[in-house]
């Protein structure tokens, strides 16, 4: 025997075998997730839709409402499609009136005001709207 260096084929594929069983406990756990980041990504897409609401009544000329169905944890931008929440998010509208189920938009994009209130596993976030301009603004996850 000459003492040939190398690896035999039952190493390599003990190595690939053990590799491939670490790699599939590492992607079975899915991506860490951070309750925070959820909450802040939620809050975005409500004030997404509340901006997208305004734009539409300023080019359009006309009024333009973003309903909450917040039994059934939705909401939608006039006769559109609705857009579902991630489960375990509750949320609560708070208009000008008291509570509420939407929030308008007028021509001048100036709004009936309110804002809209996120929780979920202890976690709170807040889309405000303001009544005069419209402006909508979106309070830290906390």
């Amino acid at each position: 025997m000459r003492g040939d260096k190398g690896f035999t084929l039952i190493e390599m594929i003990v190595v690939l075998a053990i590799l491939g069983l670490i790699g599939g406990l590492v992607l079975g756990r899915g991506p860490p997730r951070s309750g925070a980041l959820e909450m802040r990504k939620t809050a975005g897409e409500v004030a997404q839709t509340l901006r997208l609401a305004r734009t539409r009544a300023i080019a359009g000329n006309r009024i333009v409402d973003v309903v909450f169905d917040v039994r059934e944890r939705t909401m939608r931008v006039g006769g559109e499609q609705r857009r579902g929440f991630p489960a375990g998010v509750e949320m609560a509208v708070l208009s000008m009136e008291g509570v509420g189920t939407s929030i308008l938009f007028l021509p001048d994009g100036s709004s009936s005001g309110g804002r809209v209130e996120l929780r979920s596993g202890g976690r709170e976030a807040e889309v405000g709207v303001d009544w005069l301009t419209g402006r909508v603004s979106v309070g830290d996850a906390r």
